[in-house]
C-alpha cells in the first residue's frame, strides 16, 4: 500500500520522466539505509559550518551511500531531544526534485545528526563566490526551482520556509537546484536560539 501511495504522490507532483526516475532512485536507495547510527559513518571532508552546526561529507558504510551530515551540538534534556527527532521525521515525507533529500536524524553524544542527500555543487553562495556573477538564464532556472520548492512545501506540507538565502539553495553536478534548511522543528529552532545567541535559523 505504501508503494501505491508513493506512486500517487509522485503522479500528483506532475514531474517529467527524468525527475520521476531520479526521485524514485533516491527513494529506493533510501529504503536500503535503515536506522542510522553514529558508528555507521566514515568522515570524508568538511563541507561547511554555520547556523550552529557543522556539515560534513560522510560515507554511510552499510549502504555505501555518500551523504551530508549536519551535526548540531546541544545540551538538552532527553524529552526535548526526543521531541526534536520526532519533529524532524516530517522530512521523510518531503519528496520533491526541488527539496534536498532526507535520510534521517538521530542523537548521539550530545549532538543531533541530520543526514541529507549530498549536493556536490555546494550552495549558491559558494558558486557566487567563485563565479563572481551568475548569468541571467541560470538565475531564471534557480528562481523557478526555488519557487517550485516553496510551493511544494506550502501546498503539500503546510511548511513555510523562513530562511531563503543563497547558502540554503544547493546545486549538484546534474544541474539540479534544491532548497534546504527550512525550520520544521520549532523545538530545535528554540533550543538553538537559547544555545547560540542571535541564531534563529536552521536546517535541513
Amino acid at each position: 500500500a505504501n508503494l501505491v501511495d508513493l506512486q500517487k504522490k509522485l503522479e500528483e507532483l506532475e514531474l517529467d520522466e527524468q525527475q520521476k526516475k531520479r526521485l524514485e532512485a533516491f527513494l529506493t536507495q533510501k529504503a536500503k539505509v535503515g536506522e542510522l547510527k553514529d558508528d555507521d559513518f566514515e568522515r570524508i571532508s568538511e563541507l561547511g559550518a554555520g547556523n550552529g552546526g557543522v556539515v560534513t561529507k560522510v560515507q554511510h558504510k552499510p549502504s555505501g551511500l555518500v551523504m551530508a551530515r549536519k551535526l548540531i551540538h546541544l545540551e538538552i534534556k532527553p524529552a526535548i531531544r526526543n521531541q526534536i527527532i520526532r519533529e524532524l521525521q516530517v522530512l521523510h515525507e518531503c519528496n520533491s526534485p526541488y527539496i534536498v533529500g532526507f535520510y534521517g536524524a538521530f542523537y548521539s553524544d550530545g549532538e543531533i545528526s541530520i543526514c541529507m542527500e549530498h549536493m556536490d555543487g555546494g550552495s549558491l553562495d559558494q558558486v557566487l563566490k567563485e563565479a563572481k556573477r551568475i548569468p541571467e538564464e541560470i538565475l531564471g532556472k534557480v528562481s523557478i526551482a526555488v519557487l517550485r520548492g516553496l510551493a511544494y512545501l506550502r501546498e503539500k506540507h503546510q511548511i513555510m520556509h523562513r530562511d531563503v538565502k543563497p547558502s540554503n539553495i544547493l546545486v549538484n553536478s546534474r544541474g539540479e537546484i534544491k532548497l534546504c534548511d527550512f525550520g520544521v522543528s520549532g523545538q530545535l529552532i528554540d533550543s538553538m536560539a537559547n544555545s547560540f545567541v542571535g541564531t534563529r535559523s536552521y536546517m535541513s
